[in-house]
Formats: structure tokens, sequence, C-alpha cells
């Protein structure tokens, strides 16, 4: 079914769909801020509502993604896939039974998919869906999940070009200097209403006007902030209060607050996305002709620093493992930790004293080995939870039978709130499908966030403001965020063999209106396990006291008791589909899984055993830990 176009609203669009200068620039034009068009001047309008141009594919591609060189030929389709659109396409039913035949794909030919994705990576993409991919598999087989792809060499061996690779989307941790920055850039962000007058149906302003005059103000708080804290720095900079003379300053300062997100996911809760849909504003063609500047530039990362000082050989070097290791202190000696410390230090002098060279100093490589050690450190914290309940998993229940009744993982549609219906088996199966998939989006999180800013910066990518059920948001589709998502979501099911329930994907629809909310999703991952594998860690402890033994044993008959009850409570019922008014939203999809997840925290206060994570020490599922 095709939706019909956006009628034409006081004159502010052409038959056409095109913005006029005038029509830009009038006061009357309240309402054309529901839409950006990604053409302008008169070109030809590429809008949502149309027809995309077919182009012919270039030889060598994937049929499917079309920006991928093709690895596999399909001899009953007679097409060309890759790899993760075959497997896409040919999950189940009759398509399974397809031969296949294995194309020889070069490095070069890899290589120039690379740079042309990057050429037209803006290009909107279908996304890869199975035609009965709401259907639920019937295969039941439970593989024990691999480790990452891609996981770290241990310390000690060869790192080959894994430090290169990850270093492609590491963030720079930032300096003191910097950081004075960022308390300007959090100020002035924490007094903005950007998105309040710019994300409404309805103004005296068009928005191009409200848009410019809001970005003005946000440079002018943070020039009167900077002025402030130091007068003579400030009065150097905004001499000639020149917006576009002082882009540079304005292009860095933004960077930072992007690239700080990036390394703390916790921080700039309330005003990162205020930030982003600024940034997502200003690179809108006609607001930079109106501004005069570009506000955005690309993130600082310890991939661009070392290879413009010509230093990536520093991340090649076998004692960058014990450069960057993360030292932990759980069962060890005091000894053994500051042995380790000793020993992470030096490796650190010697790395930054080898590969010093001309523009990059010794502090400088210090700051990227500290920049990969945060990255361990995000992975500990929020990939390590999902591995943590896939060991509890496989501990305390049995692949295909419960081996007690009451632990029993079989969940019935609408009984307890289920949405699913799966028996003892399927439901194993599904949840470490779920968990397994979450590490593996985990373990690349910074690749992902690398690209879902790309997607929502794009100067060629539109948006559309929408009522998406949860007040107005901005719809915009996602084509370089959803190509490593369905990457990803391949590997993960290769990894644990069948895939039981829904693979699709949202994403720049109403449940996930784009890349901004679907990286906010993902990184709450460790809010709901963190507290649950905690908890779990600190019954022994509680076992220890007199008091709470007798309550837990009176309770639950013993510690493993409790640790079963808690463990298979969650495993149904934060994997049952519910959380939402209808299956679609939630159900057995690739966001559903998290969804119900969220609905289970919601629910703790009525379990019978919340009282144990009371005396656990938990706070909430928005607590410290």
């Amino acid at each position: 079914m095709v939706e019909a176009g956006p009628p034409l609203q006081n004159g502010s669009t052409t038959r056409n769909g095109t913005f006029s200068l005038k029509n830009i620039l009038s006061e009357d034009n309240d309402l054309e801020a529901i839409e950006h068009h990604p053409k302008l001047n008169g070109e030809a309008s590429s809008g949502w509502d149309e027809e995309a141009i077919v182009r012919p594919l270039a030889e060598g591609y994937c049929i499917e993604c079309e920006d991928q060189p093709a690895e596999v030929f399909c001899e009953n389709c007679a097409d060309a896939y890759c790899d993760v659109c075959y497997s896409a396409q040919h999950r189940k039913g009759s398509r399974t039974t397809h031969k296949t035949k294995a194309l020889d794909v070069t490095q070069k030919a890899v290589e120039k998919a690379k740079e042309q994705v990057e050429a037209k990576g803006d290009e909107h993409m279908d996304v890869v869906e199975d035609d009965d991919a709401d259907e639920e598999s019937e295969q039941n087989t439970s593989a024990i999940p691999a480790q990452p792809s891609g996981a770290q060499p241990a310390i000690g061996s060869t790192v080959g070009e894994w430090f290169v690779d990850r270093s492609r989307f590491i963030p720079l941790r930032l300096t003191l200097g910097e950081r004075k920055f960022l308390r300007l850039l959090e100020a002035a962000l924490s007094v903005s209403e950007y998105t309040d007058k710019i994300d409404t149906l309805s103004s005296g302003q068009s928005k191009a006007k409200r848009i410019v005059a809001q970005i003005k103000e946000l440079c002018a708080i943070m020039s009167g902030l900077l002025l402030s804290a130091d007068y003579k720095a400030g009065q150097e900079l905004f001499q000639d209060r020149d917006f576009q003379a002082n882009e540079e300053f304005y292009q860095r300062v933004f960077e930072l607050g992007r690239r700080h997100k990036i390394m703390n996911p916790d921080k700039m809760r309330t005003t990162y996305g205020k930030l982003i849909y600024l940034l997502q504003d200003s690179q809108a063609p006609e607001i930079k002709d109106l501004l005069g500047f570009s506000c955005v530039k690309p993130i600082n990362t310890v991939y661009a620093v070392l290879k413009e000082n010509d230093a990536l050989d520093m991340l090649r070097d076998d004692l960058i493992n014990a450069a960057t290791q993360e030292i932990y202190s759980e069962g060890r000696s005091r000894r053994e930790i500051q042995r380790d410390i000793k020993s992470k230090e030096r490796a650190i002098e010697t790395l930054s004293t080898r590969y010093q060279r001309r523009g990059v100093s010794q502090e400088t490589l210090r700051q990227c080995l500290y920049s990969i050690g945060d990255n361990h450190a995000f992975l500990r914290v929020n990939r390590d939870p999902c591995e943590r309940m896939i060991d509890y998993l496989q501990e305390y229940f049995h692949p295909t039978q419960a081996k007690d009744p009451k632990n029993s993982l079989a969940i019935r549609s609408g009984k307890g709130g289920a949405r699913l219906s799966h028996d003892h088996s399927k439901q194993y199966a599904y949840v470490i499908q779920s968990l397994t998939l979450w590490k593996e989006i985990l373990h690349d999180m910074f690749h992902l966030w690398s690209l879902a800013e790309e997607d929502l910066l794009s100067d060629s990518i539109s948006y559309r403001l929408r009522d998406t059920g949860q007040g107005l948001n901005r719809v915009q589709p996602s084509p370089k965020t959803s190509r490593l998502m369905h990457t990803i979501l391949h590997k993960a099911q290769k990894s644990v063999g069948s895939w039981v329930g829904s693979s699709v994907i949202h994403m720049g629809d109403h449940n996930v209106p784009n890349a901004l909310l679907f990286i906010d999703k993902y990184t709450q991952i460790y809010r709901i396990l963190l507290p649950i594998c905690n908890t779990l860690s600190q019954i022994p402890n509680l076992m220890e006291k007199p008091a709470l033994r007798s309550y837990i044993e009176d309770d639950f008959g013993s510690a493993e008791n409790l640790m079963k009850e808690i463990l298979s409570d969650f495993f149904r019922h934060g994997f049952d589909g519910s959380g939402a008014d209808n299956f679609y939203d939630a159900g057995s999809c690739i966001d559903g899984r998290l969804t119900s997840a969220w609905n289970w925290c919601s629910t703790l206060e009525k379990k019978r055993f919340f009282p144990v994570f009371l005396l656990s020490g938990f706070i909430g599922f928005d607590g410290d830990w």
C-alpha cells in the first residue's frame, strides 16, 4: 500500500515537493517543520513516499543489499548473495534446500565494496527480512554460543590486526583541558530548549529560521560562558562576534560532547539527544546556507590520531595487550594486583617511548593506550553480564528437559502475561539466543554508535516528525546501522545453530524511530542484567548471617533453590514477548526481546524474592552498581 504524500501547506512546497528560497524564509511557513526534503532548489525529489529509481546492479555484488561483494551463488534462485543476505533469505521453508556454490571473493573486491559503501552509504537500503519472519522456527537446537567474534587476544599472544581494527571506532579519551570545554557545552545544553521549540507542529516562524536562531543562541551561550571562565581567551575568540569565523571552535566543542557520550553512556543522559538533534538539523543544506558554517566534524578516534602520526605499528606490538589490560581485584591477593599494575605501567612507558614520533608526544600515545583500556572497561561492565547470565543458564538448566518441574522454563501465551508459547527446550534456546545476540551487539557497540551518528548526521537522509504513540519523534531510516545490525544478527545465528522466533529488526519505524533511540535501547542492557548478576553473587554472603540464612532456608529451602527461582522467573517472563499492547511491538522480534526484559524489571517489586534484592544492596535498575 502506497501512502499519500504530504499536502501542500501555506504554499510552502511546490507540486513536485521542492522548496524555494522564498518559501524557506517565509514567516507564514509554520507547518513545513514536519518534514525535511533532501533535495532543494528545483532538483528531483526522492522523498519517503516516492519510488526509488532503479539502478543497474554492479557486477559481482549481492543482488539483495547491492553494496557487498557476492560470496554465494544460489543455483535455484540464479542469484548471487553476500553471506548475510543469503542466510536471511534462505533460513526457513523450501529455500533451505537450495543448492549453492561459493564464489571467489578477492580482498581487492572487498576493499572496493567498502569504498563504495562509504561513498554512497547514506543512500537508503532495504531491510533484509524473511517473508515469514514473524513465524517461529520449529527447530529447537540449543548449541552453546561461541565467544564474540573477534575476541581480544590473550596476553602474550600475537595481536595481529585486532587492535588496529578495534581502534577505528574507539574515541580518544578527553584531556583535562578538553573537559573544561565539555562543562561549558553541558551547561549550555542544560538551559537550552532546542527540541521544545523545534520539534513542534506549529509555530510563528518557519522551521529553518527557528533552527538557525536556536543554534546561534546556543553558540552565544557557550561564548558567554567561555568569556566568563577565561576572559582573555574569550575576548580573543569572540571579539568580532562572527559565528562563521569561529567554526572550528564550535565543531571542536560539539565533537567533545559526542566523544564523551560514546565513552561514557551513563553521562549526558538529558543533553545528548538535544545535541544530536541540533547537529542533525544543522546538516540540512538550507540550514548550512543560513548559518554560514558547519557544526559537525568527525569523531577523534585512536586510529585517526595514530594514523595521522604514522604510529599505527604500536597497535601491532604484542606488548599492547599488557599495556591495555584491565586489572581485576575479585578473588586475588593485593600482591598479585600490585604486580599486574606495575607490569601494565612498564608496558605503557615502553610503548610510548618506542613509538614516539615528531608531532606525537609520549603523553598522546599514553592517552591512546588509556582509551583502549577504557574500551575494555566498557566491555566488562556491559558485555560481561550477558556472558554471566549465559553461564547461569547452562549451569542450572538442562537444554532439552527440566530437571525439576518448578524450574521448568516452559511458558504459555496468556499465562503470567506471556505472549509466546514455548516448551522448556524451545524457551532455553530462545533465551540463550537472545543473550548471545545482546553480547554480540555490545561487543560491537562503539562500531554501531559510530555508524548511528553517521546516519543521524547525514546531509542526504531526511527525517519526518511523526506521532509514534509515544509523542512526536523524528522517524529516519538508518541504512549503515541497519546493515551492521543484520551482520551481527547473522553472526549470532551462526553461533547458536538455529533461530527461534522472529528476526525482524525495527529501524526507522514507530517502534525504533531512528538510530539514536536504537543505541539508547541497547546501552540499557547492563542496567537490567548487572543488578541480577550482583544479587546472585551476593547470596552466598547473605547465607553467612544466621538471621538471613534462616529467612532464605525457611522461604526458599536453600541458597541454590533461591538462585534457581530468580533465574527461572527471569528466563521465563523476561523473554515471554510481553511489554506492549500488540504482538508486533513486542513478541519475539529482535527489539521485542529487550522490551520483555524491561517489562520484567517493572514487575520485580511483586516477586516474592524481591526482599533478597534489597538485602543485596539493590537500589533500582537505574541505580549505581
